[in-house]
């Protein structure tokens, strides 16, 4: 019995994180960072443990902040050219990005929303 309620809760937990696993990562025309606007960008990859914990945590922050500031996942074994444009060594990594276009913080690992909310409403009081 026992082992049936793990399989149930692996199979629960794959089907709560499946929509945000199989959202669509960064389109190839997609400008990053979003001119005129705070983005923040998420490299990382579908296959990352952390990664599929913060995908949620993405969705609801892009809800949030929709027409305010860009949230982007980019997964870097699809698009690895632009892990190599943000020298991405560790997945997740976190960069954040002023309106005018400038890096202005990055944070490697797995970041609680209370941590991007901060940072967003921080650059955009700015």
């Amino acid at each position: 019995m026992r082992k049936l309620a793990r399989c149930f809760v692996h199979l629960l937990t794959g089907i709560l994180l499946l929509p945000a696993i199989l959202s669509p990562a960064v389109a190839a025309d997609e400008a990053i960072p979003k001119p005129g606007m705070v983005t923040m960008v998420d490299l990382g990859a579908r296959t990352c443990i952390p990664c599929k914990m913060m995908a949620p945590i993405l969705d609801e922050v892009a809800k949030e902040y929709e027409g305010k500031a860009a949230v982007i996942f980019v997964d870097v074994f699809q698009n690895p050219a632009e892990a190599k444009r943000f020298k991405v060594s560790v997945m997740p990594t976190q960069i954040f990005f002023a309106k005018n276009g400038q890096e202005i913080n990055r944070h490697l690992g797995f970041m609680p929303k209370k941590d991007i909310v901060e940072q967003l409403d921080k650059l955009l009081k700015e």
